[in-house]
């Protein structure tokens, strides 16, 4: 057991604990749980967005992606930071004017159906899944490299710390959760970043020169291929990634913590700055990993490469530096599965329970109660899941997640804004034919099968041979959405789209 790492993690886990605790004086009510009363400020919610968005994935997934396969590993980068324009420049401001809790709100503002907001909230609950398992896996990952202790109980303390900062703090405890993360993180990340390219005396020259023969690739570091053999994959993976962001719930319910859609758009730009310096930077840490941790030892502590980060810290500051990143890297997923863990809560406690199962007739009390169980529920299931990933790489798990949100919940949420003959049916086949093609491809893809014994979950030749399915999956969703409205005899309610457009650019009538 790694004595400092340990008293660094008992620090962060008790610091968590603090907010959390602070955080639970304030949580009494559902607007409180579900939004912090929306009382965050641009500055604050764009930090707590950054520190959502700044998952495992992008911290331990990516540096390892670049570190074991190069170029192919900064798509990754590239298309999580694009992906804020989508946000910033589509779904932001008319997500704040339509919603109020939940992404749900938001299509029921325009199709007051209990089948719309079912189907919505299903999507909520299968994408914070898909999303939390990645997390988990860093977690597990982490914890057994630095404490020693089994995957198994790793994934377990984990789950049991998300879960309480949700059920006692809600999204009061996880937003300051989030924003004390992301500036340890970028903290963190400045520091080895620094030391990396002092190593290469300051110069870009002489790092790109230099790690051309530091990997078993050779020169063929530095060209795209490597992982993505199939340009048909590098294509599909890149529309989820910068298709995704906007369909992801824990990121969507982020721009209810805020008064209006000037102060979201606000903290889309806060946000955008922040992650953008942090992906330019993932450059720095792969590169690091590559040149000074080496191929050998990244793939013995974890075949996927999740654990090059910290070991490049090992390798330049030695034991304080190590014990350092890796609890930075233990916060990051802390504050990301918490985000996670709410926004499947209040999907299921708000959409569900409050107004379909009580048709509205819920009381405060009710709910709150209703998205605390669900909360432990929600947990549960990650947990179990997550057991039977462990072998993947973080970054490509949420880059599934990714495909999974851009197909089911992009075109319903662009249509509801735009199309003036989008209808219910519409709404619910975009929704259903984007979720259910995403996890059938997913399961026949190369990630669940494999020819070879213990390269995936099971056995088999896969038959579907992308590794990600946007490109197919993505598209059915708009085509779905396109088709179930154009076939459906129910006419969509002119006067109800032109209040929504309304509403939607102006915030007039808003919750």
């Amino acid at each position: 057991m790694h004595g400092l790492a340990f008293f660094l993690f008992l620090i962060i886990v008790a610091l968590t604990l603090v907010i959390t605790y602070y955080a639970s004086k304030r949580t009494k009510t559902t607007s409180e749980f579900y939004t912090a009363d929306s009382s965050l400020t641009g500055w604050q919610n764009g930090l707590a967005i950054a520190g959502d968005y700044m998952s495992a994935a992008s911290f331990l997934g990516i540096a390892g992606m670049i570190a074991l396969t190069g170029f192919d590993g900064f798509f990754y980068s590239i298309g999580f930071l694009v992906a804020y324009l989508v946000v910033l420049y589509i779904v932001a401001e008319p997500l704040r004017n339509l919603g109020k809790y939940t992404m749900a709100d938001m299509i029921a503002a325009r199709f007051d159906d209990k089948k719309v907001r079912g189907v919505a909230a299903l999507n909520t609950i299968a994408i914070s899944i898909f999303y939390m398992i990645a997390q988990l896996v860093g977690a597990g990952g982490l914890i057994k490299l630095l404490l020693g202790l089994d995957y198994v109980y790793s994934v377990l303390i984990v789950g049991i710390l998300m879960t309480v900062y949700v059920v006692f703090g809600g999204m009061t405890a996880t937003s300051w959760v989030q924003i004390v993360k992301a500036v340890l993180l970028m903290v963190g990340t400045f520091i080895i970043s620094i030391i990396v390219f002092a190593k290469f005396d300051f110069s870009i020259a002489k790092m790109f020169h230099e790690v051309k023969t530091a990997t078993p690739l050779g020169e063929a570091f530095l060209n795209p291929g490597n992982k993505f053999k199939d340009p048909l994959d590098t294509i599909s993976l890149n529309l989820a990634l910068v298709l995704g962001t906007a369909g992801l719930p824990h990121i969507l319910i982020r721009f209810f913590t805020v008064k209006d859609a000037p102060t979201a758009r606000k903290s889309v730009v806060y946000a955008t700055w922040i992650i953008g310096i942090f992906y330019v930077l993932t450059i720095f840490l792969g590169f690091g990993a590559a040149a000074f941790v080496g191929y050998d030892k990244i793939v013995a502590a974890n075949p996927a490469g999740n654990m090059a980060a910290p070991l490049l810290a090992e390798a330049l500051g030695g034991d304080f530096l190590f014990a350092f990143i890796s609890a930075v890297a233990f916060a990051t997923i802390l504050a990301v599965v918490a985000g996670l863990v709410l926004s499947a809560a209040s999907a299921f406690a708000h959409d569900f329970y409050s107004h379909i199962l009580r048709r509205g007739q819920a009381t405060e009390k009710e709910q709150m109660l209703a998205a605390r169980w669900a909360s432990v529920g929600v947990s549960v299931l990650s947990i179990l899941l997550a057991l039977f990933a462990q072998k993947m790489n973080v970054a490509f798990l949420v880059s599934l997640a990714f495909a999974v949100a851009a197909s089911a919940n992009l075109p319903t949420i662009v249509f509801t804004i735009f199309w003036r003959r989008f209808n219910t049916t519409g709404a619910i086949t975009g929704m259903l034919v984007g979720l259910i093609s995403a996890l059938v491809l997913v399961f026949f893809s190369p990630n669940v099968w494999s020819p070879q014994p213990g390269a995936a979950i099971f056995v088999g030749e896969p038959l579907f041979k992308l590794a990600n399915p946007g490109i197919i999956s993505i598209p059915l969703g708009f085509i779905g959405a396109i088709v179930g409205t154009l076939v459906s005899s129910k006419k969509a309610d002119e006067k109800k789209y032109t209040e929504i457009v309304v509403k939607a650019n102006t915030g007039i009538g808003r919750v």
